[in-house]
C-alpha cells in the first residue's frame, strides 16, 4: 500500500468536522464517505483522477491524508473543504428562530469541494423524487460504474466520472433505478463537464446560471450544487418540496410556496442558504400533514 500524502492544517476558527462535511453524504449507506468521531473518508474524482482523503479532528489540528492519483489536489482544498472560505460578514438574524441556530451551530461552516461533478450527480439524482431512491441509485452508481477509492479502505467508491457515465448502457440505467428524464441530464452533464467546472470560479449567480445551461439543470440542482462545490452562502433551492414549509413554518407561522419563501428570506439577501441551514441546526423540520411519498423503484418499470 502506498503510503499517503500527509497535510496538517490548524483552523483559526473553532472546526465541528463532521457537521461542516454533512451535506457532502448522501444517506448514511453512501459509498463515497465513512464517517466515525471527529474523522471522515471522503473518495472523490478529480481532473488528476481518484483520491481517497481522510480527515481527522483533534487538539485543535485537522489532520489531512490523501491517496491515489488526485491526492495533492485534495489535500490543497482542505482549507477550503472545511470552511476556511467562508465568511458571514453582514449577516444579522432578523428572526429569534435563526438566531437560535446560528449559535447552535458553534463550529460549523459552509463547505466548499471546489469541484463540480461529484455533487452534481448526486444532485441530479435526486431531482424529483425521495432521498431513499436517490440514494439508492447514488449507491448504484458509484458501486457499479464508479472506482474503488484508492487507499487503505475497502468497500469505498468514487462516483462515476464524465466518460463513464458516457459510456453506461440504457439497460443498465435502468438497473440503476434512473429514469430517462435524470438520464438523459447526467449525459448531457458529462459531455460538458469540464467546461461546467467553471462555475467554481465564477461562483454566486454566474456559477449557477453557466449550470443551468445544461438541459435537465435548473435552479433547483444548480442551487444544491452551489452549496456544496463553492459555499454560496446565497443559493436558495427554490422548487424544493420540503423547504418552503420549512422556512414558512419558522419565519410566518404558515407553510408557504416559493414565492412566499423568497420574501420571508429578504432579509438575508446574499446569505439565504445560511439563513436556511441555521434554521435546520435550530430543529426546524417539516411538519407532517399524512403519509411520506411514496418511494418509486424504475427497476421495476
Amino acid at each position: 500500500m502506498d503510503q499517503p500524502l500527509v497535510r496538517d492544517w490548524r483552523p483559526p476558527y473553532p472546526l465541528d468536522l463532521v457537521r461542516v462535511l454533512a451535506p457532502l453524504r448522501r444517506g448514511s449507506g453512501d459509498p463515497t464517505t465513512r464517517v466515525a468521531a471527529n474523522e471522515m473518508w471522503w473518495a472523490s474524482t478529480t481532473a488528476d483522477g481518484p483520491a481517497t482523503l481522510r480527515l481527522t479532528a483533534g487538539n485543535a489540528e485537522v489532520r489531512a491524508e490523501a491517496w491515489g492519483p488526485g491526492a495533492a489536489v485534495l489535500l490543497e482544498r482542505v482549507p477550503e473543504l472545511l470552511g476556511a472560505a467562508d465568511d458571514d460578514t453582514g449577516f444579522v438574524p432578523a428572526h429569534d428562530v435563526i438566531d437560535r441556530g446560528r449559535r447552535a451551530s458553534h463550529g460549523v461552516r459552509l463547505c466548499a469541494t471546489g469541484r463540480v461533478w461529484d455533487v452534481l450527480v448526486a444532485a441530479i439524482l435526486e431531482q424529483k423524487v425521495t432521498n431513499r431512491e436517490a440514494w439508492r441509485s447514488w449507491r448504484e452508481l458509484c458501486r457499479r460504474f464508479g472506482a474503488p477509492a484508492p487507499g487503505p479502505v475497502e468497500h469505498l467508491w468514487t462516483a462515476p466520472d464524465p466518460q463513464r457515465v458516457r459510456e453506461i448502457r440504457d439497460w443498465e440505467w435502468h438497473e440503476a433505478g434512473i429514469d430517462g428524464a435524470r438520464r438523459r441530464t447526467l449525459i448531457a452533464a458529462a459531455s460538458r463537464a469540464s467546461s461546467l467546472e467553471r462555475a467554481v470560479r465564477l461562483g454566486g449567480e454566474q456559477g449557477r446560471e453557466l449550470l443551468c445551461k445544461i438541459p435537465g439543470i435548473g435552479p433547483w440542482t444548480a442551487a444544491e450544487v452551489a452549496q456544496r462545490a463553492w459555499g454560496d452562502p446565497d443559493a436558495v433551492s427554490v422548487g424544493d418540496y420540503h423547504l418552503p414549509t420549512i422556512v414558512g413554518t419558522a419565519l410566518l407561522g404558515r407553510p408557504a410556496d416559493d414565492a412566499e419563501m423568497l420574501e420571508a428570506l429578504a432579509p438575508y439577501a446574499g446569505h439565504r442558504h445560511r439563513a436556511v441551514r441555521y434554521l435546520s441546526a435550530a430543529g426546524v423540520r417539516r411538519p407532517r400533514y399524512g403519509p411520506r411519498l411514496p418511494a418509486r423503484d424504475y427497476r421495476a418499470f
